[in-house]
């Protein structure tokens, strides 16, 4: 444990993955630690809810082998036994206009040779589109992510140029892209999308393997990292919020906090060194004190993308694996989350989730309902003689940052022209597109950049 910065205050706002990051990282270096959230939990966008006898995940979180920050966050949090993670990719793919049932899966050998078995048998391409495929990756694989033209380009218009067909978007490209970007390939950064695939698919053969959680994400972000902050020391507030930053001499800052629990009539004020701001960007360009960001206004150029997820209880099983990518459907994946609900009794609970959903995510639920359930009829055929015992509907409005070609200029960094002020959130410039890997990678960036300047 470094010991350089003890005796400095820092507060946190915001107890998303990238504040509880920063927080820890802080108090691991001997900073003494407020952390502010203003739900009555700590997650993000990453949580769990009760309803009834199910623990409900506001969303299917998964992540890949490659995601090292956020795999270090459970491991500082002690609950890496709670994740598991496939031994080898396997995705099974079924087109419902065909019935046929595909998988990419990788192989035991050196990229880009990993893949190629799956994509050669792949069934929903044909000859000539499998083919300009493995063409596509290797030029793919070929870009320098450090160039910035790659920002202005879309990855379809860069697809379409590499000769990829209307199909193979669809059945592979966007496959992996929507769910990861949460936007389809023509709305993508070709930078985004470009590090996705090279650092996904085409880095290291495990890379790509999914990562999944065995229980609840309330488990692991809510209750696992409250024991990890109260364990090093770092003072927990929720229902509160930071509410304005005034700097002050000698690097000190007063920050102004507001919260139904707070002393002095409900609100408070903290003398600190060292604000880190783990907010959405919106949040983040209220808060920030004048000539912080030589373009403050770009933070709020910076559009949000909305996910939708839909759940489904049926009175008996009818997807016999643990998720299933669609073809051909409104459906995109569908996952079983009957064991890690803590569901009682025959049946299962299907969760579907929506990426790049602006135009369904304010449906009404009745309308999503006839909408659906007829697909996963045709998706699953199990399901057509299946009772639905549950059907409801979660929306996240504000689930990422629109990842748009141009988007990389509106990314701040961490750190910001008042000292002792930084930005934290997927939002900020990782390099990753809005994931929990990046929320982390930018927690972590938030920290270093808070100690390097520690005196």
């Amino acid at each position: 444990m470094s010991t350089r910065a003890v005796g400095a205050r820092a507060v946190v706002a915001g107890g998303g993955l990238a504040g509880i990051t920063a927080a820890l990282r802080l108090a691991d270096a001997g900073v003494g630690v407020t952390l502010v959230e203003a739900r009555p939990r700590l997650g993000g966008l990453a949580f769990s809810f009760r309803r009834g006898e199910l623990w409900v995940d506001n969303g299917q979180h998964v992540f890949l082998r490659c995601c090292t920050a956020y795999r270090g966050l459970l491991q500082r949090l002690g609950v890496s036994d709670q994740v598991e993670i496939q031994p080898r990719l396997d995705v099974p793919v079924r087109d419902v206009a065909t019935g046929r049932l595909g998988t990419l899966r990788r192989d035991p050998l050196p990229v880009p040779l990993h893949l190629g078995r799956s994509l050669v048998s792949y069934p929903h391409l044909s000859l000539a589109d499998r083919l300009a495929t493995g063409r596509a990756a290797l030029a793919l694989r070929g870009l320098d992510l450090d160039d910035p033209a790659l920002d202005e380009e879309s990855f379809g218009d860069w697809l379409r140029r590499h000769g990829q067909s209307a199909r193979a978007v669809e059945a592979l490209w966007d496959l992996v892209g929507v769910a990861t970007l949460n936007a389809t390939a023509d709305e993508s950064s070709l930078a985004l999308a470009a590090m996705v695939f090279k650092t996904g698919l085409l880095s290291d053969p495990g890379a790509s393997d999914i990562g999944f959680a065995k229980v609840p994400l309330g488990a692991l972000h809510d209750d696992a990292a409250r024991a990890a902050l109260e364990r090093a020391g770092v003072r927990v507030l929720l229902r509160a919020r930071v509410t304005g930053i005034k700097p002050g001499e000698a690097g000190r800052h007063t920050v102004l906090l507001e919260g139904e629990r707070l002393d002095g009539g409900g609100e408070q004020l903290e003398q600190v060194d060292t604000v880190v701001l783990a907010v959405p960007q919106d949040a983040a360009h209220d808060l920030l004190p004048p000539g912080s960001l030589d373009h403050p206004e770009r933070l709020l150029e910076l559009d949000y993308a909305p996910i939708l997820n839909i759940h489904v209880r049926y009175d008996r099983t009818v997807l016999d694996r643990p998720f299933l990518a669609a073809l051909g459907s409104p459906v995109q994946w569908v996952f079983d989350r009957t064991a890690h609900s803590g569901a009682s009794g025959p049946g299962q609970y299907l969760a579907l989730s929506q990426s790049a959903a602006r135009d369904e995510i304010d449906l009404p639920v009745a309308e999503l309902r006839r909408r659906y359930l007829p697909e996963l009829e045709r998706l699953l055929p199990a399901a057509r003689d299946a009772r639905v015992t549950e059907f409801f509907v979660t929306r996240e409005r504000t689930a990422t940052f629109a990842p748009a070609p141009g988007s990389a200029r509106l990314r701040p960094s961490a750190r910001t022209r008042t000292p002792g002020v930084l930005l934290a959130g997927s939002w900020t410039a990782t390099g990753w597109p809005a994931t929990m890997e990046g929320a982390v990678r930018s927690g972590n960036a938030a920290a270093r950049a808070v100690l390097a300047a520690a005196p």
